[in-house]
């Protein structure tokens, strides 16, 4: 919670934050703000300064601000006024996710039986460069059993035909900007097992209903509560978020699922500019296999748009 902020807390970042800094101090108590009549060791101005690397005074004192206001650490205040972006970002943004789909489709090409993970996640950091993007900041990529739990990295696990092969690219592309998305293929040139399009289809369908859901006016907390509901028999190993905004990096807001939902977190609606990732992962707890998929939408004067054009695998799929 400390690492990401408001992202993650929204306006409770502040009371977590708290939290977490006490814990800091002696990780056998378990504080609270005003436990026990005391006031919490955050309320300490030395503690406190650490919350944020420049609070609302320092800027304000600092010349680059005029203006005096109160409110919450700069944090939150940057990653609110990032989430509308300008025709610039959002011209520079369409370049970075053209690139990647191009870097993606490469790798897809030269993907074979008897490569390793690594292999295959080398050629999306070499394309990524070659058109002139940064860097990647995970290294999300697994096969066949692998794929079940997410977040498992790659490694030198050598891929066997027939497996599934998911990804999440993560990268800072072209022009500084962030392109998020996530697609699993099928190795080889064989069929999917019924098994494998079962949970595909179900990614499927969980990331392209709920990105209609994008349109501007609407509370952040339909995001939440609407869309298509995810089965029950994926719930335990669900993905951290249902949507999240993206720009520079991951950005602030972070959509969670109902079970997760933090009242009060996220009371804001959606405005014409913003961007988010709709995403999900589909896999059961003692399951063989499963799908991690992730678009990337812009939210228009009138709906959505989808930013990427890289295809889903279409044997997988069976629609």
């Amino acid at each position: 919670v400390h690492e990401e902020g408001p992202i993650v807390g929204g306006t409770k970042c502040d009371e977590w934050d708290c939290l977490w800094w006490c814990r800091c101090y002696d990780e056998n108590v378990d504080y609270t703000c005003e436990e026990d009549g005391e006031p919490c060791m955050c309320d300490s101005p030395e503690i406190r300064s650490k919350l944020y690397d420049v609070t609302y005074d320092e800027l304000i004192n600092s010349g680059y601000m005029d203006v005096s206001f109160t409110g919450p650490g700069s944090e939150e205040l940057m990653e609110k006024a990032r989430s509308v972006k300008g025709p610039e970002d959002i011209r520079a943004m369409r370049c970075a996710v053209h690139a990647c789909d191009q870097a993606i489709a490469e790798m897809y090409a030269q993907t074979r039986p008897g490569m390793t993970e690594n292999d295959v996640w080398s050629i999306l950091h070499a394309e990524n460069i070659k058109r002139g993007g940064e860097w990647i900041e995970t290294r999300l990529m697994a096969s066949g059993q692998r794929t079940n739990p997410w977040f498992q990295e790659c490694g030198p696990r050598v891929i066997q035909a027939g497996e599934v092969l998911g990804f999440d690219t993560d990268l800072v592309g072209c022009y500084g900007m962030c392109v998020d998305i996530s697609r699993t293929w099928l190795v080889g040139d064989g069929q999917a097992t019924e098994e494998q399009q079962r949970l595909y289809r179900e990614a499927y369908l969980q990331v392209t209903e709920n990105m209609t859901l994008l349109e501007p006016g609407r509370p952040f907390r339909d995001l939440s509560f609407e869309g298509r509901p995810l089965p029950e028999e994926f719930l335990a190993r669900r993905y951290g978020v249902r949507m999240h905004g993206v720009g520079l990096c991951d950005e602030w807001p972070s959509i969670y699922y109902p079970v997760d939902y933090l009242e009060g977190a996220f009371d804001y609606t959606l405005e014409p500019g913003m961007v988010f990732c709709s995403e999900v992962y589909i896999g059961a707890v003692g399951g063989s296999e499963g799908v991690k998929l992730e678009e990337q939408v812009l939210v228009t004067e009138d709906g959505f748009e989808n930013m990427s054009a890289c295809p889903f695998d279409e044997r997988l799929l069976n629609l």
